[in-house]
């Protein structure tokens, strides 16, 4: 005669309910508190800087701690063409990538691949870094910047963009670095957002007859498009923060005399790497500050407009359905 297990009774399992729920809550609370804590103590302690330059900090290019002088616009604009230029290397690619693990690769060459790219996530900064000044930096600065100049030479507009000693340093090196560095994150999410599409939906469309391209394009793009945009913008958050990388490859200059995507410049990241241990206490150290917390609103407006992008994607879907 076997014994029935004794029943708990129902209040146990309301009250572990409200004690998750009330967790769950602290947590997200905590999560918010932290948020607005960073916040604070970044105006606070940019406050000197933000007393005297105001939005003006944004559209000077002036830094000289000589002359206690601060503009941030050499830092704003390095930071945002770096990031600019990796996300437009990095999404073609990584699109390739996910394309070819879901659809063309064979099964012996998959596992294998895949795990080899994902291993690239793990690579330190400062090793792309290093490799990007000692090895990466020479050759574009023989195989690509002196061939385009020569090319080039005097053909308006053009002919500035790849101006500037060959050195291999600047914009366009940091910019692939940061390309490089953000390629097994998309490629990782968008090939599991691709492999989550209903195998019922791709074989409909190869029996009407569509190529891959088609049923890539119109069906399983159209499916996981809230996880492909999620994946673009995990890599943009990572290009947007990355540090070491950028600071060996991106010249760490603060003057912008022209708009040349091999100038050596400087990024928000790489002006605090450089500069913070070192700024003493008062307009210096407020100013580094001023950047941080200007990186820290355009995180913040970059993932407010993926979200924007997003709602009026899910609004278009429904209205045409």
């Amino acid at each position: 005669m076997t014994i029935p297990p004794a029943k708990r009774p129902a209040h146990h399992g309301a009250l572990a309910d409200r004690l998750f729920g009330a967790l769950a809550l602290g947590a997200a609370l905590l999560t918010l508190l932290l948020l607005i804590g960073i916040l604070v103590s970044l105006v606070i302690g940019a406050w000197p800087s933000i007393s005297k330059y105001g939005i003006g900090f944004l559209t000077s290019t002036t830094w000289d701690p000589v002359q206690n002088e601060y503009g941030g616009l050499v830092m704003i604009y390095g930071t945002l063409m770096t990031s600019a230029i990796a996300l437009l290397i990095a999404v073609p690619v990584s699109f390739g990538i996910a394309l070819f693990l879901t659809e063309l690769s064979p099964a012996w060459l998959k596992r294998p691949l895949g795990t080899a790219i994902e291993l690239l996530a793990a690579v330190p900064s400062i090793v792309y870094g290093m490799w990007g000044l000692m090895v990466f930096g020479p050759i574009l600065a023989t195989w690509v910047q002196q061939p385009l100049q020569k090319l080039l030479s005097g053909v308006p507009y053009l002919g500035a963009l790849v101006s500037g000693p060959p050195v291999g340093l600047g914009i366009l090196a940091a910019g692939i670095i940061l390309a490089i560095m953000i390629i097994p994150f998309i490629a990782s999410v968008m090939r599991d957002v691709f492999e989550v599409t209903p195998p019922l939906l791709k074989e409909s469309a190869y029996g009407l007859g569509s190529t891959t391209w088609e049923v890539v394009w119109k069906v399983v793009l159209p499916y996981t498009k809230t996880g492909v945009l999620g994946g673009v913008m995990l890599g943009l958050g990572r290009a947007l923060g990355e540090t070491m990388a950028v600071t060996f490859v991106i010249g760490n200059m603060n003057q912008l005399s022209s708009l040349s995507l091999f100038e050596a410049a400087n990024s928000i990241t790489s002006a605090l790497a450089n500069e913070f241990a070192e700024a003493g206490e008062g307009l210096h150290q407020a100013s580094l500050i001023y950047l941080g917390l200007v990186l820290f609103f355009i995180t913040f407006v970059v993932l407010s407009l993926s979200k924007l992008l997003l709602s009026r994607l899910k609004r278009a879907e429904g209205a045409a359905s």
